[in-house]
């Protein structure tokens, strides 16, 4: 993400104060008035069983990159596993580590512990569109995933391939509900947001077909695609330096203390 869109992002009170009372009605605005609802309430809530079954499938050390409220972060914590959030939103940091996890506030393009080391990297709930440029953000990803690392990434659950501008907003009579995050509507006008013009910053909305597409170019291979509860998902690798390396493995880590130095299996640092 670059700068104005962290500045943006992590300024933008209706998101923090969503957070903090676990509730919307929120919603990206493009700026041509098309409102994309944000499902606050399933955020803020414990990992569903959709969740769960996405994180039976990490490796390794795990990235949560905007990670929001934390409720994957404390999901793998609690299961013993080594998992760090990071969220350019403050409120999204404390709200993840109230809830038992490890968080930093931090861009995904920001310098990170354990570059090069992590396991598996979750772009969910739409994140796929951090910063507005799929290929930089896979590229980015590549560099924080170990060799043959995995990337489990959320994306539309319709074909669209998209980039905006958006700011966050709360509003009326824009719709909210299941599958959310893939719906957008143009009835009515925000009540409030991030501010007029300086609030807001790049954005992409991506399908299965854009994801791979993207991801092919950026020389990733796909290992899986799947829906689950009216959400899509899809996992991607990198190219191990060897054929015939061995594949990630799969142990659990423990993750309930900071690891105090980096390695290739804890790369969480204190902040």
């Amino acid at each position: 993400m670059s700068t104005r869109a962290a500045v943006a992002w992590a300024g933008a009170d209706p998101y923090a104060a969503a957070l903090r009372t676990g509730r919307g009605p929120l919603f990206l605005r493009r700026t041509d008035g098309w409102l994309l609802p944000l499902e606050v309430e399933r955020w803020c809530a414990r990992a569903d069983p959709v969740d769960r079954a996405v994180l039976d499938r990490c490796e390794g050390a795990v990235l949560d990159v905007g990670c929001g409220p934390g409720r994957l972060v404390a999901e793998l914590a609690a299961r013993g596993r080594t998992v760090l959030g990071i969220d350019v939103s403050e409120a999204a940091v404390d709200h993840t580590v109230r809830s038992g996890g490890q968080a930093l506030r931090r861009s995904v393009f920001d310098p990170l512990p354990g570059e090069g080391r992590w396991g598996t990297v979750l772009l969910m709930d739409g994140n796929i569109g951090i910063g507005g440029d799929p290929r930089a953000l896979l590229d980015r990803v590549a560099r924080l995933l170990r060799p043959g690392g995995l990337l489990i990434a959320e994306t539309a659950a319709v074909d669209v391939d998209e980039r905006s501008e958006v700011q966050v907003v709360t509003g009326a009579g824009g719709g909210t509900g299941s599958g959310a995050l893939d719906r957008g509507t143009s009835r009515g006008g925000p009540e409030g947001g991030a501010g007029d013009g300086d609030g807001a910053f790049p954005w992409a909305r991506l399908g299965t077909p854009a994801l791979l597409r993207y991801a092919g170019r950026a020389g990733w291979r796909a290992v899986g695609q799947w829906a689950a509860g009216g959400r899509r998902f899809v996992a991607l690798r990198t190219l191990s330096p060897s054929s015939s390396a061995e594949p990630p493995k799969r142990t659990a880590l423990i993750s309930s203390q900071r690891a105090r130095k980096p390695s290739v299996d804890r790369p969480v640092a204190n902040r």
